[in-house]
């Protein structure tokens, strides 16, 4: 009777093994001196840091959505990993946490080395420009769940904050200045529509030309990371919000407390092209739903902090809070 291998299965232990030694020295580029121990060992481990009077710890969780998909079918796996770690820690600095490590989940059907090396290499990346150490992860070969070239990311980042700092709708009050952080493209989310309208509808090819570049190059272009950003303005803000899925009108209205409203006005956002060109084959409502619109971060800060946060930052003036319901209105 012939015998059977986890390999005639579709599972390569010694890829495996072999794609854990080549990201080694990726994942320890990304140690800071709060790591304990190195890699390998079945859970990542961190050492707290001091100075805090009541620390808590922060969890965040995300992916990279459908924005996966144009990665794989264009064979461009260098900036996934970026986006995985921006969409996870853009949210910790919303609650004035700030990131310490990460960790990642990549599940594929077949585990092919060299790019799941530069997706890893796009996460390692990530969590040095939002300096936090890459801990631990997993990779998971699974042929009976994906086909093909597919596989799907998942992120976690841990954070730490001061209990004292946490509670922002406090510090939100009327009066106070909607300052806006650029975007520094689609980030992930929208994709299904974004997908839908160029590849569908407009029958775009990868290297379609848009502006200046090749379309993919647009479309695949990293979400920004602000926790620096975050870390320079954080003694002169009242609250900020990560403008993903729901746009700002969704997003903003988190950092709000009851009574308050934000008044947005569309004419003084910096739109990309590549949301100018969307609007004329999607209904603008919906592209405020569904997009950043080119500001990927909303700071609420007093008036007499304006000009130094616009000093230090690329931020640029949107918006203010006044009392009434509980929204974003889009003028």
């Amino acid at each position: 009777m012939s015998t059977v291998s986890y390999k005639d299965a579709g599972v390569d232990i010694d890829a495996g093994n072999q794609f854990v030694e080549n990201i080694k020295p990726i994942v320890k580029s990304t140690f800071d001196s709060n790591v304990v121990g190195g890699i390998g060992s079945f859970a990542g481990a961190y050492e707290l840091p001091t100075g805090y009077k009541k620390p808590v710890m922060l969890g965040a969780t995300d992916g990279v959505g459908t924005k996966l998909k144009l990665a794989i079918d264009s064979g461009k796996y260098d900036t996934v990993g970026i986006d995985l770690v921006a969409m996870c820690v853009n949210d910790l600095i919303c609650n004035f946490g700030t990131p310490l490590f990460f960790l990642d989940y990549y599940a594929t059907a077949k585990l092919e080395i060299a790019d799941s090396t530069a997706v890893v290499k796009g996460i390692a990346q990530g969590c040095i420009e939002s300096e936090c150490s890459l801990i631990g992860g997993e990779t998971a070969e699974m042929p009976g769940m994906y086909s093909g070239k597919d596989f799907d990311l998942a992120g976690f980042s841990v954070g730490i904050a001061e209990k004292d700092e946490m509670n922002r709708l406090v510090h939100v009050k009327a009066g106070d200045v909607l300052v806006a952080l650029p975007s520094s493209g689609v980030h992930s989310n929208g994709f299904s529509l974004v997908r839908k309208l160029f590849f569908e509808k407009l029958d775009y090819k990868f290297d379609t030309e848009f502006d200046g570049k090749p379309l993919i190059d647009t479309l695949l272009t990293p979400t920004k990371l602000y926790v620096k950003t975050f870390k320079k303005l954080k003694n002169k803000i009242n609250a900020l919000a990560h403008i993903t899925g729901g746009g700002i009108v969704e997003n903003l209205p988190r950092v709000l407390p009851e009574g308050m409203q934000a008044t947005v006005y569309k004419d003084k956002i910096k739109t990309l092209r590549v949301f100018d060109f969307m609007s004329k084959h999607v209904e603008e409502d919906e592209m405020y739903r569904t997009f950043n619109m080119g500001v990927g971060m909303v700071l609420v800060v007093s008036p007499e902090n304006v000009d130094a946060v616009l000093a230090d930052s690329d931020g640029y003036v949107i918006g203010e809070l006044k009392e009434g319901e509980k929204k974003a209105i889009m003028l």
